[in-house]
Parts: structure tokens; C-alpha cells; sequence
């Protein structure tokens, strides 16, 4: 089963780049987009329905912002758009498809670099997903949240770690919300458990020579229950061509098709 998340920093910008062509040679089960910043009016070309896949988009209702997307290889369950909190749900930050015993989610956690209020705004988000993280974990389904979560876990994270320790995406209430998740609250960072080099980033600041130089923050995850998390056995930044700010996380997972169908 592959799995590919990416931050498209605008969907159409990323179609007019090659994403799709690329995306149709990848034989994805899933792929889990975010930073959409469409809406249905400007979703007229099939392109944006790529054949074979369930093709699901929550927008945000303001437009040119934020918005998510889940392509799914199988027509899942059940699609749930959201999470029932208004102030969330309108900017388009969570899609989730259910299988009999799996599910998988495209997770927007929205960034505080524009300004303080987004910033607790921020922090709120991350206080009211504890619980709901948690009892995922305690569920005995299995899922694989994918997104951009806009924070850099640890130093290896992030090329400059020194001086950013005071900049959003690398605070330390984030990154200590970050080890709860993994800690207490019981899920896994499948990309760390696969690849434990240094230097490996997703995203690349548009000002310097950021990409040139790999001076880098991984941002984007694919965070799974462990049963599932193990069955990871392989993993790619995807760098050779660049259809965002963003680089596609790709990772696969022995997983049959009995995970995908309803339990007995």
C-alpha cells in the first residue's frame, strides 16, 4: 500500500507543474493533499479527478486558502469531512476516509507565522486534538494521519535549528506537543521509523537559495497507530522534480487488501 502526502501550495499551480503526470506513475493507493486553495467553480478540468480514485476535496470557505484533499485507490466506507468545530472545519483542514479496519486522513494543522492570534489559534487546535488523538490511538482501528502539521519535531528536523528556536513551526510548546503525540499519545512518526538520516526535509523556504543549499524544515508526516506504523518498509522525500514549496513524502506499508475490508 503507497501512501503520498504533499502540501501543494495551490493545486492548480502544482497541476500546471507536472504533479499529475507524475502522480499517475506512482500506483498510489492514497494520496493525502493539503494547501488545495481551490474551490468547486474552479475544479472544471478531469485532471483535478484523477481516474481510478475516489477523488474527495474539503475547501475552505474563503478562497485561495488552505483546503484539503484525499484520493483513495478503493471507494472507502465512509468519507467524513471535518471535525465538527466551526473555526476548523471552514478553512478545510481535515478529510478522512474509513475502511473496515483502516483509517486515513489529509491533516492541514494551520501555521502561527503571520501572526499571534494564529499562533494560539494554533495552540488552541493542537489542546483540543490531544483527546481526540488519543482515543485514536486507544481505538483498535488502525489510522495514518498525513499532512502538513507545520512544526519541525527535533533539531534534526530543520537545517537551522539554533536560530529558530524562537520562531513558530519550532517552539518549544510545539515540539513538546510533538513528543506527546508520540509518547502519551501512542502514535508513531513512520517516516523516522523507516529513515533516521540527517538532512532530510520536505519544505524549503521561496527566499535565499533555500532549496540549493537544503536548508530545510520536515513539516509534512505520515504519523500511524504502531501496528500499522511497522508494516512502513520504505520511504521518499520525492525531489526530483518540484511541484511546491513542499516535496511528496511517499511511503508503502505491507498491507493487504483484508485491512481495507470490513471486519467479520
Amino acid at each position: 500500500m503507497r501512501i503520498i502526502t504533499l502540501n501543494c501550495n495551490g493545486i492548480r499551480a502544482a497541476a500546471r507543474k507536472g504533479f499529475f503526470e507524475w502522480l499517475s506513475g506512482q500506483e498510489a493507493d492514497f494520496a493525502c493533499l493539503q494547501e488545495t486553495r481551490i474551490q468547486p467553480f474552479q475544479r472544471t478540468d478531469d485532471i483535478y479527478f484523477p481516474k481510478g480514485y475516489t477523488n474527495c476535496y474539503v475547501d475552505a470557505e474563503k478562497p485561495g486558502y488552505s483546503g484539503v484533499a484525499l484520493y483513495c485507490r478503493r471507494k472507502p466506507d465512509r468519507i467524513q469531512e471535518g471535525l465538527g468545530w466551526r473555526d476548523f472545519d471552514s478553512e478545510g483542514r481535515w478529510v478522512q476516509a474509513d475502511y473496515g479496519r483502516l483509517s486515513v486522513v489529509s491533516l492541514y494543522l494551520p501555521s502561527g507565522s503571520s501572526s499571534d492570534v494564529r499562533q494560539e489559534f494554533k495552540y488552541d487546535l493542537m489542546e483540543r486534538l490531544k483527546p481526540l488523538l488519543k482515543k485514536f490511538a486507544a481505538s483498535g482501528r488502525e489510522y495514518i494521519i498525513c499532512g502538513d502539521i507545520n512544526i519541525a519535531h527535533k533539531n534534526i528536523d530543520i537545517k537551522n535549528w539554533r536560530g529558530n528556536q524562537k520562531n513558530s513551526g519550532f517552539l518549544p510548546e510545539e515540539r513538546a506537543w510533538m513528543d506527546w503525540w508520540f509518547d502519551d499519545g501512542g502514535m508513531v512518526d513512520v517516516f523516522r521509523k523507516v529513515d533516521p538520516r540527517e538532512d532530510q526535509y520536505t519544505w524549503w523556504s521561496n527566499r535565499g537559495q533555500a532549496w540549493a543549499k537544503n536548508v530545510g524544515w520536515r513539516i509534512d508526516y505520515q504519523i500511524a497507530t504502531p501496528v500499522i506504523a511497522k508494516r512502513a518498509h520504505a520511504a521518499q522525500i520525492y525531489k526530483d522534480e518540484r511541484f511546491s514549496d513542499h516535496a511528496p513524502l511517499v511511503i508503502d506499508y505491507r498491507v493487504s487488501d483484508r485491512w481495507l475490508r470490513a471486519r467479520p
